[in-house]
């Protein structure tokens, strides 16, 4: 394994709002955290989106090397679950069983690779009071009203995950009670821990802090400590979690831990649909299984969704959708092509075994560079283009396809698209 130094991945850094050389706390050892699906509703290709850039990474850093921990999560007991469930007229696990099982299916679908144990909310209880004793112990959080609640003010750091301008903090007490508020992008004052228990039949435990549930914000931090512990390297989710969210997590856990939680914050940009957001009420969710019934695979769901620059908005038309299916069977069948024994063999020449040299070289250059996954593959589809020209439409000679095969099987351990399963 090469040394770190030399390794020269970058990374844009949400934190810093700057791209930086990765480097890890623990040389050859990465531990990551990523978003996962909030198990109420099923997840759309927006959402598949940000856990295959997440599944990309987690793949490139095995490709250089690294011994990668990761972890992601299932939320399944925040407030939109429960009062979804109620709207149905069934329970939570009623409510989230289905969302899960379909959610392990299409993992498979698009080659996304998940951890052995995946954390739920609702099996993340006891450190989530843990983290809350932790809190209130040190003056960061409080009861009020039989909820608990965190007071920004008391953490030096928050806001810096997305930037926030603290000065136009509200000098008198605010306290947010409920997980979310639509059309709210940042709750200005004290935000909810623990939802006690009212009497009612909402889902609940008997804890040392009293009966009721963790709140959506101390639910990731939890499940991160129960799973990571309090330091970890890199924390991935959508662009979603830049208002609020990941800045709750980071103040909790540090407030908590009085360390450095996270050094590497990345987050991926929406994918939306005709150039508008995906809703119910315009009608245009898209789903796996829909692209699936549009002609489509697994691979070329993945290819569609990972081709591009994960912080860049991905514009998903008709038009769109039929240009990648061909994109990715013609990358297939070139690829085949160039790697085909058949035939007469080509006479080996420099320029071909540059060629053969360059296709490490390129990929990685491309990727090193915070993930540009449609440039690697594009100079990819370049290089087997060129050797291809190169041997005049024969076969390469066996030593420089054997080395051409190699690299590229190797390249596709993280990309997954050029070779058909």
């Amino acid at each position: 394994m090469q040394s770190d130094d030399f390794r020269g991945l970058v990374l844009r850094n949400t934190l810093t709002k700057r791209k930086e050389l990765f480097s890890p706390r623990v040389p050859g050892q990465v531990k990551v955290f990523t978003c996962g699906p909030s198990v109420y509703r099923r997840p759309h290709i927006g959402n598949y989106r940000t856990f295959l850039y997440e599944d990309i990474l987690v793949r490139y850093l095995e490709y250089l090397g690294y011994k990668v921990e990761r972890t992601i999560i299932f939320t399944d007991v925040e407030d939109k679950t429960i009062s979804t469930a109620a709207e149905e007229g069934t329970d939570v696990g009623g409510l989230t069983t289905p969302v899960v099982e379909a959610f392990y299916r299409e993992c498979e679908l698009l080659g996304i690779k998940l951890p052995d144990y995946i954390p739920r909310s609702s099996t993340s209880i006891d450190e989530a009071v843990e983290l809350i004793q932790i809190l209130m112990k040190k003056g960061h959080a409080y009861e009020y009203k039989g909820n608990i609640y965190f007071d920004p003010l008391t953490y030096a750091g928050f806001g810096e995950v997305y930037g926030l301008d603290m000065s136009k903090w509200p000098k008198h007490k605010v306290r947010f009670s409920q997980d979310t508020y639509n059309g709210l992008r940042w709750n200005r004052g004290d935000f909810i821990l623990w939802h006690g228990y009212k009497g009612d039949d909402t889902i609940h435990w008997d804890t040392p802090i009293g009966p009721g549930r963790p709140a959506w914000n101390v639910q990731d931090p939890a499940m991160t400590i129960q799973t990571l512990g309090y330091e970890i390297d890199i924390h991935c989710g959508g662009i979603d979690n830049k208002w609020r969210h990941h800045d709750y997590n980071r103040a909790i856990i540090e407030a908590a831990g009085e360390a450095e939680f996270c050094r590497y914050w990345l987050h991926g940009e929406h994918l939306i649909v005709d150039s508008e957001k995906m809703s119910k009420s315009k009608g245009n969710v898209i789903y796996p299984e829909d692209l699936v019934g549009h002609g489509c695979d697994g691979q070329h769901v993945r290819f569609l969704l990972i081709y591009g620059y994960y912080r860049d908005k991905l514009n998903v038309t008709e038009k769109m959708m039929d240009a990648r299916c061909r994109q990715i069977d013609e990358l297939q069948q070139h690829v085949a092509s160039v790697l085909s024994d058949s035939g007469e063999t080509a006479k080996s020449s420099p320029r071909m075994e540059s060629a053969v040299k360059e296709i490490i070289p390129i990929f990685e250059h491309a990727m090193n560079n915070d993930l540009h996954v449609q440039e690697a593959i594009d100079e990819m589809k370049g290089v087997v283009d060129e050797l291809h020209h190169l041997s005049g439409g024969k076969a390469l000679p066996v030593a420089i396809r054997r080395s051409a095969k190699n690299a590229l099987r190797k390249i596709d351990t993280v990309l997954g698209v050029m070779f058909p399963r």
